[in-house]
């Protein structure tokens, strides 16, 4: 009789390898400190062991698209008021950091925005915050306030996938539910005017980062080129990125540095540029440092992973 193996997790990341093999009670307190939905946390515990990332955050997934309306409260009920973060939380004070800096004015408008999105749905107002700034939060409880009870219990849960997922990640790597423990991604970049050949300094280049291939885009950073042609100032990306996106507003530079640009379309006349603006979009790995530099010219234009 040939003996069965269980699948060997021995590539696996430590955290997720820890997951996988210990005792109940203990993972179970690991993936409160996630999620605190019993049936997630079950559903999550019935499934080990998980042969990757990947395979974890499916599952997850899967369970999230499964709750009642009764479990997605009891989820809810781990997460505090936006702009308002638990003492001693350092997952929800690093998720909603870009409340933490917003003016004394915006913070006190999402207050009146968190009573009024209380009193209409009965539950705080959930959003996954990373990477997000306080206008951003403001102006999605303005816009959610509208919603049927229906439609914002549907985009609570989307909310709350994307929550888990972050933390469920940072946990995998490190085994800590804090996903600024875990390590993350950094990207930079440099632009260089081919046609002149000499850097583009004051370009504006705006980063943003998704978790998956169907989740939202999240604006992170804003930058200019400096007088190198290059953005340094970039930070690390949020735990549990999957995609990160450049784009370079081109436009001003190069309608300032070209002396003959094309034909506008719509005949009047007027110069302006081919390309107004460049977007990039690449697969990012925690850990790894991506330079992805742009080559511009008026007419065409390349992007490649450097060094």
């Amino acid at each position: 009789m040939t003996p069965s193996h269980a699948p060997s997790h021995s590539s696996a990341a430590p955290g997720l390898t820890w997951l996988n093999s210990a005792a109940r009670s203990d993972a179970r307190t690991a993936l409160d400190e996630v999620c605190t939905a019993s049936a997630w946390a079950d559903s999550l515990l019935a499934g080990r062991p998980y042969a990757d990332t990947a395979e974890l955050l499916a599952a997850s997934d899967a369970a999230m698209a499964g709750l009642t309306a009764a479990d997605l409260a009891e989820a809810m009920s781990g997460h505090p008021p936006i702009g308002r973060p638990r003492p001693g939380d350092p997952s929800s004070a690093r998720e909603q950091r870009g409340m933490a800096g917003a003016p004394e004015a915006l913070k006190e408008e999402m207050l009146e925005l968190n009573l009024a999105y209380q009193e209409r749905f009965g539950h705080v107002f959930l959003i996954c915050a990373t990477g997000l700034s306080g206008e951003q939060m403001r102006d999605a409880a303005r816009s959610r306030l509208g919603n049927s009870p229906e439609e914002e219990r549907e985009t609570v849960r989307t909310e709350l996938t994307k929550i888990n997922r972050i933390r469920l990640t940072a946990l995998a790597d490190t085994g800590a539910t804090d996903p600024s423990a875990a390590p993350t991604a950094s990207v930079s970049t440099h632009i260089l005017d081919t046609s002149a050949g000499r850097p583009a300094a004051g370009v504006g280049v705006e980063l943003s980062v998704r978790t998956g291939r169907e989740a939202q885009w999240s604006a992170h950073a804003v930058s200019t080129t400096d007088a190198d042609g290059r953005c340094k100032d970039l930070p690390a990306l949020p735990g549990g990125t999957a995609h990160a996106r450049l784009t370079f507003g081109v436009e001003p530079y190069l309608t300032t540095n070209t002396a003959d640009g094309p034909e506008e379309p719509d005949g009047a006349g007027e110069r302006g540029t081919f390309f107004p603006e460049v977007t990039v979009v690449f697969a990012v790995a925690a850990g790894e440092h991506y330079h992805v530099p742009l080559l511009l010219n008026p007419y065409g234009y390349s992007v490649y992973r450097g060094s």
